[in-house]
């Protein structure tokens, strides 16, 4: 049974280039869908194609019984093969990360015994109990995954849950992979009594907070226990939050200018997580930060005006009455970054700037103005890369100068403590498309990572590209530009570090190696086949 997702489409197969009457509207696609764990054919599967340059255009059909699926009158061309099942994640034909490989119709193309792997839907599940093993209900979980997609391995946030009156909580629809898992939450019983001063007193054993404890028992990311979890597989897990004495922290509230309330800050693998203010007033200008769990913090204060001085300073907070107005720690410094084409040409609407740091990760991002102007605060002492984001445009930094017109840099920027830049970042836009086959022993191959890699990788990390090869071998590599590249393929390359200084070195030795000029435009084939190299 076919069903076409477009009405406009409903009496025509997907467009394709104008062809011959003998040559066009006869190949087919066809298959048998099945589970990447066991094998065993899927029934009642849905299935769809669509021609690799009308994506949105699709025509679908339901596998029998047998998990047979069937398209017929297909011209010749570069077709995507998806497919989806109650309990299984959506999986294109031999996907890697975002990539996977097109069909490819044609008369020297067999396409009508392909196998589709649909991956079962994988959960974590559990309780989160507390040091009398006594269900903590709406404590927050929070679930993190260990991801290579970048070419280099970080551990970012995948979703989360709240448990419930048991304390329990389920975390779906997870692809196999490492995760990791924490939980924080606010003991039932605490009392967190106002300053030190106060007449009330309080025991204690009730003046306790618990603080954010991942699986495995440690409070701290570094000793974070993973969960390695297969496709399919359900895990069941038990976090036990732990109590610990919880400190109150007094910060002033300057009268002469907008103040900032302190914020409290932990690296949790690759990224910053806030603690939630609890704040009262305690007297005029005077507030205090309670049911702090104690331990160590970036400890960010300062002014919230336009230039004011914002201070960040690592701090192990384990005393009542700590008064965090009189931290200075070390001056967080700015950055206002003007974007400019070397065409003065405008930038796309939606576009956005950003700044990575030496782990490639997104440390700051914020919507792009008519101006090219983009200011950011609160940053901290180091280096950043300049990156310029747009939908179905690449962008890379090719100088980098100052207010004076002094070239500082051709990809980074150096922040110093407390210090204020001001530069602009001349941008070129990638307009070459490198198109080429991958191949081993002089036959095309498909599903293989091809990359291409840039002269000294590691200080222009925005330039690489990459791509899945299709069914014939072919491979795209879009938004290139100008510079000195190697075409590297690589078989079972998928998750592993091939952005780490030295891992591509020896595959570059055996790349193809290109020159993409700088007035050059459009599409660049390569003349010989790219070498298919073993991992």
């Amino acid at each position: 049974m076919t069903v076409f997702a477009v009405a406009s489409a409903a009496q025509s197969p997907l467009p394709a280039a104008p062809q011959s009457s003998e040559e066009a509207q006869k190949y087919k696609i066809s298959g048998t869908v099945v589970n990447a764990v066991t094998g065993a054919p899927l029934a009642r599967a849905k299935v769809s194609v669509a021609d690799t340059r009308a994506r949105a255009r699709r025509i679908e059909t339901i596998t029998d019984e047998g998990g047979h699926f069937e398209f017929r009158g297909l011209a010749a061309g570069k077709y995507a093969l998806q497919g989806t099942r109650s309990g299984y994640l959506v999986s294109a034909y031999q996907q890697h990360d975002q990539f996977s490989t097109a069909i490819v119709t044609g008369p020297e193309f067999d396409t009508g015994k392909l196998v589709l792997r649909l991956t079962p839907m994988a959960m974590i599940a559990g309780h989160v109990l507390d040091e009398a093993g006594e269900p903590v209900r709406a404590a927050r979980v929070r679930l993190y995954m260990e991801d290579y997609s970048a070419g280099v391995s970080r551990v970012d946030r995948a979703g989360g849950a709240t448990s419930d009156d048991r304390g329990y909580f389920d975390i779906g629809v997870l692809r196999p992979g490492t995760y990791f898992l924490s939980a924080d939450a606010k003991p039932w019983y605490a009392v967190n009594p106002p300053a030190e001063n106060s007449a009330q007193h309080v025991p204690p054993a009730l003046d306790v907070a618990y603080p954010t404890t991942f699986y495995g028992g440690a409070t701290e990311a570094e000793g974070a226990a993973p969960i390695e979890l297969k496709a399919g597989e359900r895990q069941e897990i038990e976090i036990r939050l732990s109590p610990v004495p919880a400190v109150r922290l007094i910060f002033r509230a300057p009268e002469e200018s907008p103040f900032q309330i302190p914020v409290l800050q932990k690296r949790v693998f690759d990224s910053l997580q806030s603690l939630p203010p609890q704040i009262r007033p305690t007297g005029p200008g005077v507030f205090e930060l309670v049911g702090v769990p104690a331990g160590r913090y970036d400890v960010r204060t300062g002014s919230r005006e336009p230039g004011g001085t914002q201070f960040v300073s690592e701090m192990n907070l384990t005393r009542d009455g700590q008064n965090l107005s009189e931290i200075k720690g070390e001056a967080l410094g700015s950055l206002k970054v003007t974007v400019k084409t070397t065409d003065e040409e405008q930038l796309p609407e939606g576009y956005r700037v950003g700044l990575r740091d030496a782990r490639q990760r997104l440390v700051a991002l914020q919507s792009g103005q008519a101006s090219g102007e983009a200011t950011f605060e609160g940053l901290k002492r180091g280096k950043y890369r300049i990156v310029v984001l747009a939908l179905g445009t690449r962008y890379a930094v090719e100088e980098i100068t100052t207010a004076s017109g002094e070239t500082i840099g051709h990809h980074e920027v150096d922040v110093s403590a407390g210090a204020t830049l001001e530069v602009t970042a001349q941008l070129v836009r990638g307009q070459v498309r490198i198109e080429g086959v991958a191949q081993k022993s002089g036959k095309p191959v498909a599903g293989v990572m091809v990359a291409q890699v840039p002269t000294s990788p590691e200080a222009n990390a925005d330039l690489f590209r990459q791509d899945q090869s299709d069914f014939d071998g072919t491979f795209t590599l879009p938004g290139v530009v100008p510079g000195t590249y190697t075409i590297v393929g690589v078989e079972n390359a998928w998750g592993f570090e091939w952005m780490k200084a030295g891992v591509l070195a020896r595959y570059v030795q055996h790349g193809q190696h290109v020159v993409i000029g700088d007035k050059m435009k459009g599409t660049v084939r390569l003349p010989e086949g790219v070498e298919v190299q073993a991992r």
